[in-house]
Parts: C-alpha cells; structure tokens; sequence
C-alpha cells in the first residue's frame, strides 16, 4: 500500500504577516488534491515544491477540496480555473463541497468576474464550465481518485465543513475554521493524524481548549490557522510548519 501525506502550503489566517493562508496539499498513488484555494496559488505552491524539493504547480493538482467560502480559503479560485482552462487547456477539476458551500460560490463569489464576457458572440458561463462539482452533503462520501472524502458541518459564520479523507488505508482529518465543538472532535477523533485550527476569538477554536484534551488525542493533532504571535516552543500540540511535508 502506497502512503498518504500532506505538504503544508500554509499555516496562517486571514491577517498573517508571516505565512501564507492554511491550505494543503493531499498526496497518494501519485494524485495531489488542493485543500482550499487562496491566491496567489501557484506562487504559494512554487515556494512549497522548492522547500520539500518537489515541483509543484497548478498542472500537478488533480482537485479542489473547498471548506467554505471565506477569501483567505477561496480567492485563488478564479486564477486556478482561469489556468487550467484557458493555459493548460485540460476539462475541469473536481471541486468538492457541501451544498451550503456551494449555494453561493457562484453567485456570490465568482460570477461578477468570471459569468459574462466581454465579447457578444460568447456565451454566458455558469461554475459547471470551470469545474467538476462534486456536490458533498453529510453523511455521505465522495470519491475522487485515491482519496475518499467525507465532511461534518462546523460551528463558523458561515457555511462551513470539516473533512476526513482517506487514501492508502490512513484518514486524515481537517477542521477547518470552527470554534471549539466536543460533538466535532469526536467525530474528527477516528481520523490517523487531525490538522485543527486555533485562533483568537470567536468562531475559532481557543489554543486552551485543545491543549485541554486527552493526551493520546493532542499527540496526532496539528495545529494550523494560528496567529502570528502564536507561541511553538510553548505549545503541548506541534503546530504545522508552511512548506513542509508530513506523512499521515
């Protein structure tokens, strides 16, 4: 069996000075997914394959996790479709997320800029042109290549979903933002290696909170999504590194 493991792209939030916004890259059987998509995405993913050694670009990329739709998770979007479709010239990539994710992703994100060309003689597009949508409710999973996804509802202002996915016998699981949800670790909890976030205020997830929990828990935790001043020597959880590749 081959092995599963993530490349931390980055580790920050929404107002890091220091890191690149949290998203990964899944890895297994020679498939790579995108776990959210910030801009600039392929400067983000140039820097990470120089650090663990590995090319990486969007042309390496076979799919696109999407927890919700805040811009430091999804602003890289336009330009990641735009790349694919219009430079590379390959059919759309999967792109998979909750119904509540996906309502507005369209409409409310990517239409203004993306749904009307100039041109009289083109048509007008619709999100199906760009991507392989891959609608997830709860409950259910969905399959895209290696890896089988999953997700769980979290406590954020808006839509927003957990994962587990699963690839090579090991499931990793992803928080995404969220305050602190015992009902959401748990379900979290049957996962080989977890990635939660930890943030200031609130829906986020206070570092005390997860530093509270039992031992054989923090010990296949990572953090990830924390703020600058965020305090690794001091930290009972080891916090991601941007630019780094962990085996799951």
């Amino acid at each position: 069996m081959g092995e599963f493991s993530l490349i931390t792209l980055g580790v920050g939030d929404a107002f890091s000075a220091l890191y690149y916004s949290s998203t990964l890259v899944l890895e297994a059987e020679g498939s790579r997914l995108l776990l959210d998509c910030p801009h600039p995405i392929r400067k983000i993913l140039r820097e990470a394959g120089q650090s663990i050694g590995t090319p990486l670009d969007l042309d390496t990329i076979d799919g696109i996790l999407l927890t919700h739709l805040h811009a430091d998770h999804v602003s890289g979007l336009e330009g990641y479709s735009y790349y694919v479709h219009y430079i590379l010239k390959q059919q759309p990539k999967p792109l998979v997320a909750h119904p509540d994710v996906l309502e507005y992703l369209w409409t409310g994100h990517l239409l203004a800029s993306m749904g009307y060309p100039k041109r009289e003689d083109a048509a007008e597009r619709s999100l199906n042109d760009f991507f392989d949508v891959k609608t997830l409710p709860e409950g259910e999973s969905v399959q895209v290549g290696p890896f089988t996804v999953e997700c769980h509802l979290t406590d954020h202002v808006i839509p927003t979903t957990a994962f587990r996915v699963t690839a090579c016998g090991r499931t990793l699981g992803y928080s995404a933002d969220t305050a602190y949800v015992p009902e959401l670790i748990d379900w979290l909890a049957a996962s080989d290696m977890i990635v939660h976030e930890t943030n200031y205020g609130v829906p986020h997830t206070p570092y005390e909170k997860l530093a509270a929990l039992p031992a054989e828990l923090r010990e296949k935790m990572r953090l990830i999504h924390y703020p600058d001043d965020f305090n690794h020597a001091e930290s009972v959880i080891e916090p991601l590194v941007q630019g780094q590749r962990y085996v799951i």
